[in-house]
């Protein structure tokens, strides 16, 4: 894998001190942040980018409060971020706001993927594995809901899945229904 990595760099923020560090393939830039210390089996949030959630506060989806709490955690805890640049499940903002569009006339998120020509997940997390292997790391305890993650990490144990849960809002409500009953998330 064809992969530049950037110096570490110190990074204050209302969460609290962390490193940061990008990895970057190809057109894709991708962030790590780090709270020490990450111990022998850290704290791991793979986030992919959400710009209209986590930058610009929709409602539509529970990204930014995902992204919210894991920062809040893993700033008590220890522990990293990944910041992984797959926008809207990885097919791009252009397409996520089509897909918008569909979903503001009744579409699901998935079937508006799918009018679209898209899967209802295209998000590969190979570089979750370079880049854990980057620091060392072969055991983490794993910040999500989503069981393709899980199952997607490979080289890697997870010994702990921590959920996220986060309060539905009438925007949302049908969003994380969706997430739950056709991809399986772990919203319990």
């Amino acid at each position: 894998m064809d992969v530049k990595v950037s110096e570490v760099a110190n990074l204050p923020t209302k969460y609290g001190e962390f490193k940061i560090q990008c990895f970057a393939q190809g057109c894709k830039e991708h962030l790590v942040m780090i709270k020490e210390p990450l111990g022998a089996t850290p704290v791991v949030r793979v986030h992919s980018e959400c710009l209209t959630g986590d930058a610009l506060g929709s409602k539509k989806c529970d990204c930014g409060e995902q992204l919210d709490y894991a920062l809040h955690y893993i700033s008590q805890k220890g522990g990293m971020l990944i910041y992984l640049r797959q926008e809207g499940r990885n097919i791009g903002l252009l397409n996520k706001v089509n897909a918008y569009a569909l979903q503001d006339r009744g579409y699901d998120t998935i079937t508006a993927n799918h009018q679209l020509g898209f899967a209802a997940d295209e998000r590969t997390y190979e570089m979750v594995e370079f880049i854990l292997g980057f620091y060392g790391i072969d055991k983490i305890k794993l910040l999500t809901n989503n069981p393709n993650k899980i199952e997607s990490l490979k080289g890697v144990e997870i010994v702990e899945r921590i959920p996220i849960i986060i309060a539905p809002n009438p925007h949302n409500k049908e969003y994380l229904r969706i997430k739950k009953e056709k991809m399986g998330h772990l919203l319990d």
